[in-house]
C-alpha cells in the first residue's frame, strides 16, 4: 500500500513547484518590464529636465547705490577783473607784480601819454579863448541895450548879439566838457586796483606800447578776489533736476590729495547746451586761507536728492537686441517674459533704472542664449527677496 503513493505524492510536488517557477518567472518578466519602464520614464524626466534652461533669478534692489556723481569742474576766482588801460601811450612804470597783493585804489602802474598831455593843454587853451569871447559878447550886448532908449541901435541889432551870446556861451560849455573829458582820461594814466585782491596775471613792462582799450590784446594785469572761489561743474540733463539750489558738494583737487573741501550749489543756468547736453551750474567755496588756486581743476562730488527710490540691477540681467534694451524676467509660472526698461546711470558693474520693472519682479541675473517670451525655465537660486513695502515718493537717493 505506501509503496503505490509514493508516485502521486511526488508528481503533486513538481507540479506545485513548476506552477511556483512559471508564477515566478513571470513575476521577474513583469517586474523587468516595469522597472524598464520606469527607467524610461525618469530617463525622460530628467531629459526634458535638462532641456529647460536653469537660471538664477534676483529681485531688482530699491535704493541708490551712491547718493552722489562725481564730475569734473574748474576753479574760478569769484571776482576776476582783467584791466586794460583806456589812454594810448608807453607804460612809464609798474609796481605790482604777479602773486601781489593789492587794495582797491592802489596804483599798480603809470602810462605816459605825451599826446593825451598836449591834447588837454590845448583843450584847456580853447576853453579859455571861448571864455573871454564869450564875455566880450556880454559886455557888448549890455552896452548896447543901454542905447535903446536913444534910438541909437535898433532891436535887430540887440537881437543879434543876444544870439551871439547864447552861441559863444555853447562853444563855451562844449569846450569845458572837453576839458573835463581830458582830465578824466587823463587819470587813467594811473592803473589802479578795482578791488582788494592778488595780481594773477601782468602781462606788461616799462616802455611797452599800449593802446586803448586793447581788446584784441592781452590785459595788462588780471586782478583776482580768491578769498572766495566759483566752481563750474557741466551736469548731464538726466541729473540736473536731482542737483539742488543748496545742495552739498565736496571738492577735491590734485595738490591736496588727501584733503575735501565743502561746497554749496549757487546757481544754475537753466539750460542745456545742445553741444555735451549738459547745464552749467555754479558752487560757491570758501578760500578765506588762500590754499586753493584759481583756474585749477577740481573733482565734484554733487549730492543728488530724488523724488522716488531708484532700483537697480547687475549689468550682466540686461538684453540689447533688435527689440531694444529689456531685461529677462520668470513669471510666477516659471516662464520668461521680457520688460523693456530705461537706464538712469550706469554705474559699470550695475545699472540703475529709471523704470520698467518692480521691486516684486524676479529678473534672471545671467539670460542664457535663444530664450524667448514663453520658454519654460528651472529657478536653480534666488537673491534677494521681494520688498515687503513699496518705497514712499519723496525719498532721496
Amino acid at each position: 500500500m505506501p509503496t503505490e503513493t509514493r508516485p502521486t505524492i511526488s508528481r503533486r510536488k513538481l507540479g506545485i513547484f513548476g506552477v511556483l517557477a512559471v508564477v515566478g518567472a513571470l513575476t521577474l518578466v513583469v517586474t523587468g518590464i516595469r522597472a524598464r519602464e520606469d527607467s524610461s520614464v525618469k530617463l525622460k524626466e530628467w531629459t526634458d529636465d535638462q532641456a529647460i534652461p536653469a537660471v538664477a533669478v534676483i529681485y531688482a534692489d530699491a535704493g541708490a547705490l551712491t547718493a552722489t556723481i562725481d564730475l569734473p569742474g574748474r576753479l574760478e576766482a569769484y571776482y576776476r577783473a582783467p584791466i586794460f588801460a583806456r589812454v594810448n601811450g608807453y607804460v612809464k612804470s609798474w609796481s605790482a607784480d604777479i602773486g601781489a597783493r593789492v587794495k582797491a585804489g592802489d596804483v599798480i602802474a603809470e602810462i605816459d601819454a605825451p599826446d593825451l598831455d598836449q591834447q588837454l593843454l590845448q583843450a584847456r587853451a580853447d576853453l579859455t579863448n571861448q571864455q573871454a569871447s564869450a564875455k566880450l559878447s556880454e559886455v557888448t550886448l549890455a552896452r548896447r541895450k543901454t542905447l535903446i532908449a536913444s534910438n541909437f541901435v535898433s532891436m535887430q541889432e540887440i537881437d543879434e548879439r543876444t544870439a551871439d551870446l547864447a552861441n559863444k556861451n555853447a562853444a563855451v560849455n562844449s569846450s569845458q566838457a572837453n576839458v573835463e573829458r581830458l582830465e578824466a582820461l587823463a587819470g587813467y594814466k594811473k592803473i589802479t586796483a578795482p578791488f582788494d585782491g592778488i595780481v594773477t596775471a601782468r602781462n606788461t613792462d616799462v616802455g611797452a606800447l599800449i593802446n586803448a582799450g586793447g581788446t584784441n590784446s592781452a590785459p595788462m594785469f588780471i586782478v583776482s578776489d580768491i578769498k572766495k572761489l566759483r566752481v563750474y561743474v557741466n551736469v548731464p540733463q538726466t541729473y540736473v533736476p536731482s542737483v539742488k539750489i543748496g545742495a552739498k558738494a565736496t571738492i577735491s583737487v590734485p595738490e591736496y590729495p588727501t584733503r575735501t573741501f565743502e561746497a554749496t550749489v549757487e546757481a544754475s543756468a537753466q539750460s542745456v547746451d545742445v553741444t555735451s547736453g549738459t547745464t552749467q551750474m555754479q558752487l560757491g567755496l570758501d578760500n578765506s586761507v588762500g590754499e586753493l588756486m584759481p583756474g585749477g581743476f577740481a573733482n565734484v562730488r554733487l549730492v543728488l536728492q530724488r523724488e522716488s527710490v531708484p532700483l537697480h540691477i547687475p549689468s550682466s540681467a540686461l538684453i540689447f537686441d533688435q527689440a531694444g534694451l529689456r531685461v529677462a524676467t520668470v513669471t510666477a509660472d516659471s516662464k520668461i517674459l521680457f520688460k523693456p526698461v530705461t537706464i538712469a546711470r550706469d554705474l559699470g558693474r550695475d545699472i540703475e533704472l529709471a523704470g520698467g520693472i518692480s521691486q516684486d519682479d524676479r529678473v534672471i541675473s545671467t539670460p542664457p542664449d535663444g530664450i524667448v517670451d514663453g520658454d519654460p525655465v528651472r529657478v536653480v537660486s534666488t537673491k534677494g527677496r521681494p520688498a515687503t513695502a513699496t518705497a514712499k515718493p519723496g525719498g532721496k537717493g
